[in-house]
């Protein structure tokens, strides 16, 4: 299964850009690996929040397949440790269908039709977090959550 993080948007910061990179490219090590940048909403500062969270849903779904696994990171999402988003994560990755995508929304978060089509949602932490902040913790998590199933070294317990 092909495993996708979408984020709405450039990342604004260059050293995060550059974690992001680094764990992006010893994921595609275990598995098919990509991170796919929805453009903003041209425009979209002038909206009023829950119309953005519409307007980037719309395309959003527009990109969305049918067979697509789609698991929202929501801070009212899942909480896991990382021996138990690694097992989360190997289940889903066993199932049928042929993405497995992880999305990060906008600053404003997501809208409600995105909530009502997806499988699921994992949430990093009770805190929250800024949304290009999100890209290098889950980006890290998920390369942790494969060394994990490998039995290799990177994860303490």
């Amino acid at each position: 299964m092909k495993v996708a993080l979408w984020i709405i948007g450039k990342t604004a910061d260059a050293y995060l850009e550059t974690g992001i990179a680094v764990y992006a490219q010893r994921l595609k090590h275990y598995l098919p690996f990509s991170i796919e940048v929805v453009p903003d909403v041209r425009q979209g500062n002038k909206l009023h929040p829950e119309q953005l969270k519409e307007r980037e849903a719309e395309a959003i779904l527009d990109r969305l397949k049918k067979e697509d696994v789609l698991i929202l990171l929501d801070e009212r999402g899942q909480t896991f440790t990382s021996e138990a988003f690694a097992h989360f994560l190997e289940q889903r990755l066993n199932s049928s269908g042929k993405r497995l995508i992880f999305l990060i929304g906008g600053a404003y978060g997501v809208a409600d039709t995105l909530y009502a089509r997806a499988n699921g949602q994992v949430a990093l932490s009770a805190m929250t977090f800024s949304h290009q902040m999100v890209r290098l913790f889950f980006v890290e998590q998920l390369y942790r959550a494969m060394t994990i199933l490998r039995n290799e070294p990177y994860h303490n317990n």
